[in-house]
């Protein structure tokens, strides 16, 4: 029996392909049972070519064009019938000890929704290039360990939210709490699941010892660029929408005003502030828009718990994120 599907989204990819399905057949031999499953997003680049001729052991789901990286996953998801789901960038390399690593993570915790793997800088594999994924009170995801050394990151710890490139996620609770939210197309989307998982009451890890390098920005291209700048910040806002409160949202809504007014003046020095602004006022209409009503998760006052435990995360990993630890 499958007990994992490893589920890689692909939009013109063929130059990592090799790499990261090559590392994905040499697993170790005491890896529990998988099967990888490409989904392909239009790819007009020989991706299709390339898999059915040098891998044809790998599943292939075909879309007819570029649906973005959420109803991508949510179509391999849909397509697994394994208890576990593993999603990995296809700009990547696994370690042979990838997989096994990551299911024995998720299975040491009841309460886990998702396990994030050790991503390594491919230029810098000493390097980390995400320890898993905090987010804070000024509305800023980020990842942990950003460009640091790779051996400060070698333990087991809890997070807000696994990094969508390469983690682990528990079928059981998917299909309690939803799959990725197609609202957001790309960008953001592992830290809103990662967010609504833990309003329901589950929790978010790390494990060091399921090791990948990641190349970075393969499918939008540079780290800042017009596509992905107008698409985070209109998924920032749309994030905070839907998953926070009416109260906490006002509560917390000075440090966000100056989250927001940050991020301005750091995209207007890229001459991109306007397209940020841009963005964020797109956020707002999708929130409102009748399919962002349909995601907003509303408040039960048995899920109190949950929330304050959320806030006290928020105000954590801002003196994380000032103190650069």
């Amino acid at each position: 029996m499958i007990k994992v599907t490893v589920v890689i989204p692909n939009y013109n990819g063929i130059r990592f392909l090799p790499e990261c399905l090559g590392s994905l057949e040499r697993q170790a031999p005491d890896t529990p049972p998988y099967e990888i499953l490409v989904v392909d997003n239009g790819s007009t680049d020989g991706s299709l070519e390339l898999l059915e001729q040098e891998f044809p052991r790998v599943r292939v789901i075909t879309l007819p064009e570029n649906t973005g990286f959420c109803h991508a996953v949510n179509a391999g998801i849909k397509a697994s019938r394994a208890p576990y789901v593993l999603l990995l960038n296809n700009d990547t390399k696994v370690s042979p000890s990838f997989v096994r690593a990551l299911v024995e993570a998720i299975e040491r915790y009841p309460a886990g929704f998702s396990v994030s793997a050790k991503m390594l800088m491919w230029d810098r594999p000493d390097l980390i290039d995400d320890a898993g994924d905090r987010y804070c009170v000024l509305g800023w995801a980020f990842a942990r360990g950003k460009g640091k050394s790779a051996a400060d990151y070698d333990q087991s710890v809890e997070i807000f939210a696994a990094c969508g490139g390469a983690a682990i996620y528990r079928r059981a609770v998917l299909e309690e709490i939803g799959l990725f939210d197609e609202q957001h197309f790309a960008y953001l989307e592992d830290i809103d699941i990662g967010y609504r998982a833990r309003i329901y009451g589950y929790r978010n890890y790390y494990e060091p010892s399921a090791e990948v390098v990641h190349y970075g920005s393969a499918s939008s291209g540079s780290r800042y660029n017009e596509f992905k700048t107008l698409l985070a910040a209109a998924n920032n806002v749309y994030l905070i929408g839907k998953n926070m409160p009416l109260l906490q949202w006002v509560w917390n809504l000075p440090f966000l005003l100056i989250g927001f007014l940050v991020k301005f003046f750091f995209f207007g020095r890229k001459k991109m502030g306007f397209l940020y602004l841009k963005g964020l006022g797109q956020g707002i209409k999708k929130l409102f828009s009748e399919a962002g009503s349909r995601q907003k998760l509303h408040f039960q006052w048995r899920r109190l718990p949950a929330y304050l435990a959320i806030q006290g995360q928020l105000y954590v990993n801002l003196f994380r994120f000032l103190k650069k630890s």
